[in-house]
């Protein structure tokens, strides 16, 4: 499916995919560096198509077919792109998966539409990484880059080019910071953690359910699971999760 863009002030243009369907639709928030191209989207999209469900994934600024760059982009103004997808192209009720920062912007999208966000699933979410991966395991020569010019040059775990973390990236990020107090979301959540993630502690998923005010929270934690979840036995997972949160609404 070729994407349509979404446009924006400032000549600014995000790429999504939409397909129309039955309520409550299923709107993919993808990860960090990451397009709306992957495994997972891909696949919740043909479940959904055959499910008769909407669907629709999209790319943030300054990612996949999206205009911008990637080194301008900050939590609140990727959360802005999501609610823009949220307002623009969705239509009623909606379950949100997040997948890795995915699943921070989820967390926001919830907080601001709480009359649309029906469910969530998070998978491998990663709210706050920027405080408590990105600094916390930040080596002493990142540290003084930061000092120095500003920003450090981040390897990629998977293959992709370097990429700049920022100063006013991590700044920005405090302003959005969810799992220092109670997360007023009282929504069906869903999170599905591998305990083999390099990436994002499982750990992650028990604090974040703690913190969520919602009595109904379900994690399900996957010994062999890595941070991608794209195996064929984690996209049934991750499909067997949409079906019970499309009940439960």
């Amino acid at each position: 499916m070729k994407p349509s863009f979404l446009h924006l002030p400032g000549e600014r243009r995000l790429a999504y995919c939409h397909t129309p369907g039955a309520r409550p639709g299923v709107l993919f928030c993808g990860g960090y560096t990451s397009d709306m191209t992957g495994t997972k989207a891909l696949a919740l999209e043909a479940f959904c198509r055959e499910q008769k469900r909407a669907f629709t994934r999209f790319d943030y600024a300054g990612h996949g077919a999206s205009s911008g760059d990637f080194a301008d982009g900050t939590i609140g103004a990727w959360a802005d792109d999501a609610l823009a997808v949220v307002d623009r192209v969705t239509e009623g009720p909606l379950l949100v998966v997040g997948s890795s920062m995915g699943g921070w912007i989820m967390l926001l999208l919830a907080l601001a539409r709480p009359e649309r966000v029906r469910g969530l699933l998070g998978l491998a979410a990663a709210p706050d990484f920027t405080e408590d991966l990105l600094l916390a395991r930040a080596t002493a020569e990142q540290r003084r880059a930061l000092t120095d010019q500003g920003y450090w040059m981040q390897d990629s775990a998977y293959g992709g080019e370097p990429y700049p973390v920022s100063r006013r990236f991590l700044e920005e990020a405090r302003a959005h910071l969810v799992l220092r107090t109670r997360i007023r979301i009282e929504c069906p959540v869903y999170l599905l953690h591998g305990q083999r993630d390099p990436d994002v502690p499982w750990q992650t998923a028990l604090r974040l359910a703690e913190r969520l005010a919602s009595d109904d929270v379900t994690v399900e934690l996957i010994k062999t699971g890595d941070h991608r979840l794209s195996t064929p036995r984690d996209i049934r997972r991750i499909t067997a999760a949409i079906e019970r949160l499309a009940a439960s609404t």
